[in-house]
C-alpha cells in the first residue's frame, strides 16, 4: 500500500512539475514548430479570379458548367509516438538524476504540450524487445498512464535493440507522426530502419549522456561492469592513455550519431544528466522555429 501511495505521490509531482513548464514555455512553440499531416478536405466553392487553378475541381466544373476550386483546412491534429529506451543502461547515473529518470521527465514535457495541443500520444519502450505499445490516444488519464509506464516499467531485457525497435514502429504507426526517439543509443547498427523512419515519420532523437561516459573519473583501480551484458572489467582509472582513449572514443561516437541523423534530416537534442535541459528543448524549438519560417 505504501509502495503505491508513494509511486501515485511521484507521478503527481512530475506531472504538476511538467505541467507547469509546458503551460510557461513549451506549449505555443510546440504548437509552432511541428505541423499536422498535411490538408484536410473540407468543401468546394466557385472560382475567383486569383484563385490557384491547380484547385480547380475538374468533376465538379464538369457537372455545373462553371468552374469551382477545392478548399482544404490545414489538418492540426497530429499523432505523437514517444520511443523510450528502457535497457539497463539506462539505470546508470553518476550525479543525481539516472538517465532513465531524465527521459522520463523530458518524455512526459514533450507528451503534455502534444495534448495541449489536442494531438494523439502512443508510447513505446524498448529494451532487447518491444517491451510494450501502448496506441495513441487523448486525454490526461491516457498522460498520467504513459508517464507511470516510463518511470515504472519493469522491462524484461536487459540489452538494446533500436533496429528492431524501428523496425516495430514502422509496421505498426501507419500514418505519418512525429517520433521522439530518446536513447542513450547505445546498441548495434540501426542505420537501415533509421532511414525508413526518417522519410516516413517526422524523426526527433534526443540521445542521454552521463558524464561518466565521456571522461573517466580519477578514482584509481576499480572494477567496471556492463550493465545490460553483466559483463565486467578492472581498469585503472588513473592511467593517462587509458583515459585519453576512453574520452576519444566517446567524442567519435557523439559525431558518428550526428552524422548519421544529420544525413537523414532527423532533428538532434542532445540530453545530459549533469545538465538542465530546459535550455536545449527551448533552443530545439527556436532553432526548428525559424527554420520552418524561412
Amino acid at each position: 500500500m505504501n509502495d503505491t501511495h508513494e509511486i501515485l505521490r511521484k507521478i503527481r509531482r512530475l506531472e504538476l512539475r511538467t505541467r507547469r513548464l509546458v503551460a510557461s514555455s513549451f506549449a505555443g512553440q510546440y504548437q509552432s514548430v511541428f505541423k499536422g499531416r498535411g490538408m484536410n478536405f473540407e468543401e468546394v466553392r466557385p472560382y475567383s479570379p486569383g484563385d490557384e487553378i491547380r484547385a480547380i475541381d475538374w468533376n465538379v466544373t464538369a457537372r455545373t458548367g462553371e468552374p469551382y476550386i477545392k478548399k482544404f483546412t490545414e489538418e492540426r491534429e497530429m499523432t505523437v509516438i514517444i520511443m523510450l529506451d528502457v535497457s539497463a543502461s539506462g539505470n546508470f547515473g553518476s550525479v543525481e538524476q539516472s538517465k532513465r529518470e531524465l527521459a522520463a521527465e523530458v518524455s512526459a514535457i514533450l507528451a503534455f504540450s502534444a495534448i495541449h495541443n489536442n494531438d494523439k500520444v502512443g508510447l513505446i519502450l524498448f529494451s532487447d524487445l518491444v517491451e510494450l505499445f501502448i496506441p495513441p490516444k487523448k486525454g490526461r488519464l491516457h498522460i498520467l498512464r504513459l508517464i507511470r509506464e516510463m518511470i515504472y516499467f519493469s522491462p524484461k531485457g536487459r540489452g538494446t535493440d533500436l533496429a528492431g525497435a524501428l523496425e516495430y514502429m514502422n509496421k505498426v504507426v501507419t500514418r505519418r507522426a512525429v517520433v521522439f526517439l530518446i536513447s542513450d543509443f547505445l546498441t548495434g547498427d540501426f542505420t537501415r530502419p533509421l532511414t525508413v523512419s526518417a522519410k516516413r515519420h517526422d524523426m526527433v532523437a534526443l540521445p542521454i549522456v552521463d558524464p561518466a561516459e565521456e571522461a573517466l573519473p580519477d578514482v584509481g583501480v576499480i572494477l567496471l561492469e556492463d550493465p545490460e551484458t553483466g559483463e565486467q572489467i578492472e581498469v585503472n582509472t588513473s592511467s593517462r592513455p587509458l583515459s585519453r582513449d576512453y574520452a576519444e572514443l566517446a567524442t567519435l561516437r557523439s559525431k558518428e550519431l550526428g552524422t548519421l541523423f544529420g544525413a537523414r534530416g532527423v532533428d538532434v537534442v542532445p540530453l545530459r544528466t549533469d545538465s538542465d535541459y530546459l535550455p536545449v528543448l527551448r533552443n530545439f524549438f527556436d532553432r526548428r522555429g525559424r527554420r520552418m519560417a524561412a
